[in-house]
């Protein structure tokens, strides 16, 4: 499903905010494999114990992302 996730987002306009979620922990795991630039919130929990995730933002998909997007389609990485 990340996968998934940047292929959505290949498109979009950067900086791009993510408040879902599920959304937020595909970006956590794309970060983390270096194929997004991103900042990623830890959540935690308010004053009556309800666990608050902030938002994710995310800067640009990585070099790596964009290659590894282009090896997915079978393609050459554009620039």
């Amino acid at each position: 499903m990340p996968m998934d996730y940047l292929h959505r987002i290949e498109h979009a306009e950067f900086p791009l905010t993510v408040t879902d979620v599920k959304e937020i922990g595909y970006v956590a795991i794309l970060k983390a494999a270096g194929l997004v630039e991103a900042a990623v919130p830890l959540p935690y929990r308010d004053p009556d114990g309800t666990t608050v995730q902030g938002p994710a933002i995310v800067a640009e998909i990585t070099q790596k992302g964009r290659e590894e997007l282009a090896r997915l389609r079978g393609s050459p990485p554009s620039s």
